[in-house]
């Protein structure tokens, strides 16, 4: 008995030498299916196509499953990965299929983020969150702290993030270059979709719903409307039901830079001004379903800098920009197809482009011949196109594992931005039938509450619609 056993023993073994083949014999490039991530993808097209290319980096990881509301969208990608079981409703997905895979990428429309990222963490799921990480102010406080409680891998698709010339700028800001900072400015020329438009469901129009889209899925945590194509795939952002407008779409963008560099949390209060307000044309369409053509956003932070009472922040959309400070050429500032960002210190500004893209000591004249240190390595290989495999590779690592945006990060910063939305809605609700106009709101960050204006608490939690939960 023990000569046979002996036997098998050695059978096995050599059984398993025969197929367990070293790496370096399957020739450089091969990942073995145990080092692959398996991930689920909800949501398939638009960022969703940019976010499975990036995350699949042409087959060193594996897509386990597939989830879209329109078939349109899928269809790519279901030809693409046949073996990955293919589901409408998420729910479905993390039912039937959730054993197969460890992570899950969400690049849904924004009113849908936080459900479905919720759903995946409960299910000890990494999830890749796209940007802005939530629609309300609360969800993007619930994703941070079930982050931590789920003990997940999490990171928002804010990929300038990844980028040296955040670090660039970071480390410029931190090290006084500029000398004391008190005044940023962020601007973007979006929205580059329909808004401040009277829709389809204030003029009691609809269409047929086509064949492939699952309407009332699509719909999810929104109020019940028709079906109209004005709404989808991609002009949804500018609806208050699906998305969060232009600043949603951008502010995780230009305002990670400065949130980075000088180390903000919770701003203090927060007022607005929106385009097209006293027009003929906002007397017959109030923008309670659609985002306003623009607006300025105009932001207070605490400063941690004794040589600072306080940090002004603002932001501006639809093409508004800043003014041109003294002493500062205007194709210095306004480089970039109308977006950029600016430091102001005691000593000098600081501008840059998309990211912090291709930053600039202002002006030129008084830094001539300072640069800016770089970084001796980039924080993530292929810089912001690497933000998905950093991801996917911290998944591997496991919990605690380093990513450049990870809701502890990326959390606080969503609900930054979404204050100048809080802000807005506020300034452009009707209460008691009457339009409230503008207000300074004041902010109490830890409780998530508006502590002068009562009315405008509303919109830091919506409810849901559809049977849906947080």
């Amino acid at each position: 008995m023990a000569s046979r056993r002996k036997f098998l023993q050695s059978s096995a073994l050599a059984t398993a030498a025969f197929y367990i083949v070293p790496r370096h014999v399957l020739g450089k490039g091969y990942v073995a299916p145990s080092d692959k991530l398996n991930m689920a993808v909800i949501g398939c097209g638009g960022k969703g196509d940019v976010n499975v290319r990036l995350s699949h980096n042409n087959g060193s990881d594996n897509i386990a499953a597939l989830c879209d509301v329109d078939d349109r969208q899928s269809k790519k990608y279901r030809a693409q990965f046949p073996d990955a079981p293919y589901f409408q409703d998420y729910r479905q997905l993390l039912d039937k299929a959730g054993k197969t895979f460890d992570a899950v990428i969400i690049s849904t429309p924004d009113h849908m983020h936080a459900p479905i990222a919720m759903a995946a963490m409960q299910l000890g799921k990494h999830v890749y969150v796209e940007k802005p990480l939530t629609h309300d102010i609360y969800e993007a406080r619930m994703l941070t702290e079930a982050a931590k409680k789920y003990r997940v891998v999490t990171q928002m698709g804010n990929q300038g993030s990844s980028g040296d010339a955040t670090r660039i700028i970071e480390t410029a800001i931190q090290k006084g270059m500029i000398g004391h900072v008190h005044t940023v400015q962020c601007w973007t020329n979006r929205p580059v979709w329909p808004q401040g438009v009277k829709s389809p469901r204030d003029k009691g129009e609809s269409q047929p719903i086509p064949s492939e889209v699952n309407w009332p899925l699509w719909l999810g945590t929104a109020p019940e409307r028709p079906y109209h194509e004005a709404y989808m795939p991609f002009r949804w952002r500018g609806y208050w039901d699906f998305g969060t407008g232009a600043l949603g779409d951008m502010g995780c963008h230009f305002m990670d830079v400065p949130f980075r560099a000088l180390k903000l949390k919770y701003p203090t209060s927060v007022e607005c001004s929106v385009g097209s307000v006293y027009s003929d044309f906002f007397k017959e369409a109030f923008f309670d379903d659609s985002c306003p053509p623009s607006s300025a956003i105009h932001l207070t932070f605490p400063s941690d800098d004794r040589k600072v009472k306080e940090i002004k922040f603002s932001w501006y959309d639809g093409g508004i920009r800043p003014p041109l400070p003294d002493g500062v050429a205007y194709e210095d500032l306004f480089r970039e197809s109308d977006r950029g960002m600016l430091f102001i210190g005691t000593k000098g500004m600081l501008t840059g482009g998309l990211f912090g893209n291709d930053p600039k000591l202002l002006p030129t004249d008084k830094f001539s011949g300072k640069e800016l240190t770089k970084p001796e390595k980039s924080l993530v290989e292929g810089g912001p196109d690497g933000h998905q495999q950093q991801w996917v590779k911290a998944c591997k690592q496991g919990y605690g594992a380093y990513t450049s945006s990870s809701f502890d990060q990326s959390g606080p910063l969503t609900e930054t931005v979404l204050m100048g939305n809080l802000a807005t809605r506020s300034y452009l609700a009707r209460e008691n039938g009457k339009f409230t106009g503008r207000k300074k709101l004041l902010w109490d960050g830890d409780t998530m509450k508006v502590t002068n204006y009562d009315y405008a608490n509303q919109f830091v939690k919506r409810n849901y619609h559809g049977g849906y939960t947080l």
